[in-house]
C-alpha cells in the first residue's frame, strides 16, 4: 500500500519583527532591543522600570523617533521592511496596518474637536464608509465604551478613564492587525480595565498581534503570551507571560513582583499611627465643605456633601470612572465653582497652601520650557535653592541631567515624579493626588508613594489620594470613601 502524502500549511510570515534594534541620546544607549519575531495571534507584554525605554520602544515601531535621538536596526510590519530611522516609510501603514493606543490621550485627542466627529472621521477617511455608516459604527463604539453620553463633548470635558476609553476606540476603528498599546488601562477601574483588555485583544484577533505595555500585574496575566523584562533599556528576563510571573528569575523582576501594594508595609510616621493618621484628637481644619453638588453634562454627579478635611489626614477617593473624583478635588481646590454649596479653607492660608498632582502630568508643563527652568521658578518663588531641586531628583530615583530636557522627552513614570518634586517644593497644606503613581512600575511607584507620605507628614498636611487601585488606597490611606456613597440616586 502506498503512503498517503502528507500536506502541511506553510509557515505564516511573521508580522511583527526587529533586529538590532537600539536608540541613543549622544553617546549615551537608551534602548537595546532583543530581536523580536512576532506571527499572527501572538501576544507580547513589555514590563519594566519607568524610563526603560518602553515608550520610546513604541515610537520606534510606529516611526516617530525623536528627532534629537539616532536610532538603528531593522523592523518588519507586515511585510514591509524598513530601517528604523527610517520612520516616513512606515508612515503609510498608520491605522490601518498599525494602530497605538498612547499613553497620554491629552496627546492623541483634538481639544477643539467634538468626540463623535473625531472617531467618525476614521471609520469614512481610514475605512472607507459612506458618511451613513460611519455614524452608525461611530455610535456602536462609543456605546461599548460607555460613552454614548459624551460623543458631543470636548476631550477636556472628559475625565482621565473616559478620555483613555475614546483614544481606545479611535485608534482601534481602522481595523488594523498590528496593535501597540502604551499603558492602555492605566486611568481605568477594574469593570473597564477588563473591557479595554477585550477590545485590544478581540481586535488583534488570531490574524494580528498585539504589543502591551504595562505597569500592571493583572494586565499581564490577562494579555498572555510572551513577556519581556526591561531594566536600564536592556531586556533582563524573557518568556511565556504565565511561567516569568510565576516563577521570575532575574533579580529585578523578583523586585518588581515583591513591590505590588498589597506586600507593603505601612509606613510609620513620628507623631502619626502606622497609617499616618494625626495622634492629637482635635487636628485643625484645612478646608470645609457644605452642601456640596455639582451639576455636569445634563446629571448631578453628586449633591449634599457635607465634609471636612483635617490637617494630617489620609484619605481615598475611589469610584468608577466619570464618576467625578476629579470634579470634586478640582471643587475642594478652588479650581471649579460648585452648582451647590460651599467650600471653606482655614483662614490665613494662602493660594500655594492648596496642591494638586495631575492624572496627566505632560498638560500640566510649558511644552517648550526646559525642566530646568520649570522647576527653578517654582524654586524661587518659594525661597528655595537649585540645590534643593536637585536634592528631590535624587531622592525620587532621578538623574539631574533630566532638568535640561523638555517635558516630552521625558517617560510618563519620569514625568510624574518631577511634578511630586515641583509640588513639594510649595511645602503645601492640602494634597489632592490624582492617580499620582499611575504610570510608574511597581518598584518606583513604592518609593514614590513612601517618600510621598513622609514629606506629607513632615509637612502635617493632608492628603487626598484617588485611585482606582483597592491596594493602593489601602496601603497610603486610612480612611477610603466611594463616590457614589455621596451621590444620591437620581
Amino acid at each position: 500500500m502506498s503512503a498517503i502524502p502528507v500536506t502541511t500549511a506553510p509557515p505564516r510570515a511573521p508580522l511583527l519583527r526587529t533586529e538590532g534594534l537600539s536608540l541613543h541620546l549622544g553617546g549615551q544607549r537608551l534602548l537595546q532591543l532583543p530581536d523580536l519575531c512576532l506571527h499572527p495571534g501572538d501576544r507580547l507584554v513589555i514590563l519594566g522600570e519607568s524610563g526603560a525605554g518602553k515608550s520610546l520602544l513604541m515610537r520606534a515601531l510606529l516611526g516617530d523617533v525623536p528627532p534629537e535621538l539616532s536610532a538603528r536596526g531593522r523592523i518588519e510590519l507586515a511585510g514591509h521592511r524598513s530601517e528604523v530611522a527610517q520612520g516616513r516609510d512606515r508612515r503609510p501603514l498608520w491605522g490601518r496596518t498599525l494602530a497605538v493606543l498612547p499613553q497620554e490621550p491629552s496627546v492623541a485627542l483634538d481639544p477643539l474637536r467634538r468626540l463623535a466627529p473625531q472617531l467618525s472621521e476614521v471609520h469614512r477617511k481610514v475605512r472607507g464608509l459612506s458618511g451613513i455608516e460611519a455614524d452608525r459604527h461611530t455610535r456602536e463604539g462609543l456605546r461599548l465604551q460607555g460613552l454614548q453620553a459624551a460623543g458631543e463633548q470636548h476631550p477636556w470635558q472628559l475625565s482621565g478613564g473616559m478620555a483613555q476609553r475614546a483614544a481606545a476606540a479611535i485608534a482601534l476603528a481602522g481595523g488594523a492587525r498590528i496593535i501597540l498599546a502604551d499603558e492602555p488601562t492605566k486611568g481605568l477601574d477594574a469593570h473597564w480595565r477588563d473591557e479595554a483588555l477585550r477590545g485590544i485583544l478581540a481586535a488583534a484577533g488570531e490574524e494580528g498581534v498585539a504589543v502591551v505595555v504595562t505597569h500592571d500585574l493583572e494586565v499581564a496575566r490577562q494579555v498572555g503570551g510572551q513577556l519581556l523584562v526591561l531594566k536600564d533599556g536592556e531586556g533582563v528576563e524573557q518568556g511565556e507571560t504565565a511561567q516569568v510571573l510565576s516563577r521570575p528569575a532575574h533579580p529585578f523582576t523578583r523586585a518588581l513582583l515583591a513591590a505590588e501594594p498589597a506586600q507593603w508595609t505601612p509606613v510609620t510616621n513620628e507623631g502619626s499611627d502606622p497609617r499616618g493618621a494625626p495622634r492629637a484628637a482635635a487636628a485643625p481644619m484645612v478646608l470645609q465643605a457644605e452642601g456640596l453638588g455639582h451639576h455636569l453634562g445634563g446629571r448631578w454627579l453628586f449633591q449634599d456633601i457635607d465634609l471636612t478635611i483635617h490637617a494630617g489626614s489620609r484619605t481615598a477617593l475611589v469610584g468608577d470612572s466619570g464618576s467625578g473624583k476629579s470634579t470634586l478635588g478640582n471643587l475642594m481646590l478652588g479650581l471649579r465653582t460648585p452648582s451647590a454649596g460651599r467650600v471653606r479653607r482655614r483662614e490665613g492660608l494662602p493660594p500655594h497652601a492648596l496642591q494638586k498632582l495631575y492624572q496627566d502630568p505632560l498638560a500640566t508643563f510649558a511644552g517648550t520650557q526646559a525642566l530646568g527652568q520649570a522647576l527653578g521658578d517654582v524654586a524661587r518663588r518659594h525661597g528655595r535653592s537649585m540645590a534643593q531641586v536637585r536634592e528631590w531628583l535624587d531622592r525620587l530615583h532621578l538623574d539631574a541631567g533630566l532638568l535640561a530636557r523638555l517635558p516630552h522627552q521625558l517617560s510618563g513614570g519620569q514625568l510624574q515624579r518631577v511634578a511630586i518634586a515641583r509640588m513639594l517644593l510649595a511645602a503645601p497644606a492640602f494634597v489632592f493626588a490624582d492617580e499620582p503613581t499611575s504610570r510608574l512600575d511597581l518598584l518606583s511607584q513604592q518609593r514614590t508613594a513612601q517618600l510621598l507620605l513622609r514629606e506629607v507628614a513632615d509637612l502635617g498636611a493632608a492628603l487626598w489620594l484617588v485611585t482606582h487601585d483597592a491596594a493602593l488606597a489601602q496601603a497610603m490611606t486610612t480612611r477610603q470613601y466611594a463616590i457614589t456613597q455621596w451621590a444620591p440616586a437620581p
